[in-house]
C-alpha cells in the first residue's frame, strides 16, 4: 500500500499497478523527500514524473504545494491508475494542475516545450543507461536554471550516463536502490 506521506493530502492512499512497474518504497520515498524539503522549495513548482506509474512521487509535491505535475507513462492501465490517484489528490489541492500523459518518454520529451523545476524519472530497470541517456540529454532543455532531476536506479546500475547540461550533485544508496540527484549545469 502507498500513501501520501505529507502535506494537503497526507495519508491519501494511492492505488498502484498490479504487474509492470516497480514502486518507490515508502522507506526510498520518504528518505527522498526528507533529502528535498532541505534543497528544495515546492511551493509553486513544475514537476513532470517520468516512467510515472501511479504518480506517487508527482503527486507527494503536489501534496506539498507543487502548483503543476505532468505525469508520462506508457502503459495505459498504470496512467489509467495515475489519473485516478490525481483525481484523489486534486479533491484535497483543488488549486494544483495535474496532467497524466499516456505516451512513451521520448515521444513527450520530443513534443514538449514546457519548462520544469523538478523531474523524477523511476525508468524500468531493464532500461539501458544509454536509452537513460538519450531521454536525459532530450530532458536538459526542458529544466529551469535551479532545476532538480532525481533518477531512481537499481544500485547495481551504476552511474546514471550525464548528458551535456547536466551534472550529479550527488548519489544516496539505500539497500538495491540508488538515488541520482542531478542539476542543470550553470
Amino acid at each position: 500500500m502507498t500513501r501520501i506521506i505529507a502535506g494537503a493530502a497526507a495519508a491519501l492512499r494511492l492505488d498502484v499497478p498490479g504487474r509492470g512497474t516497480r514502486p518507490t518504497s515508502d522507506k526510498v520515498r520518504e528518505a527522498l523527500f526528507s533529502s528535498l524539503e532541505s534543497s528544495f522549495e515546492f511551493d509553486g513548482a513544475r514537476v513532470l514524473d517520468l516512467y510515472a506509474g501511479s504518480g506517487s512521487l508527482a503527486l507527494e509535491s503536489v501534496s506539498r504545494g507543487a502548483e503543476r505535475a505532468v505525469l508520462v507513462e506508457q502503459a495505459a492501465s498504470a496512467a489509467a491508475l495515475a489519473r485516478k490517484n490525481s483525481d484523489a489528490v486534486l479533491a484535497r489541492v483543488p488549486t494544483a494542475r495535474i496532467e497524466v500523459v499516456t505516451s512513451a518518454v521520448r515521444r513527450f520529451l520530443e513534443g514538449t516545450l514546457d519548462e520544469f523545476d523538478l523531474v523524477f524519472a523511476d525508468p524500468p530497470y531493464e532500461l539501458s543507461n544509454a536509452d537513460l541517456g538519450i531521454d536525459l540529454a532530450l530532458l536538459a532543455p526542458r529544466l529551469s536554471p535551479d532545476a532538480l532531476v532525481v533518477v531512481e536506479r537499481a544500485a547495481r546500475s551504476g552511474e546514471v550516463p550525464l548528458p551535456e547540461g547536466l551534472v550529479l550533485w550527488r548519489r544516496r544508496d539505500y539497500g538495491d536502490t540508488a538515488l541520482h540527484f542531478l542539476e542543470p549545469v550553470p
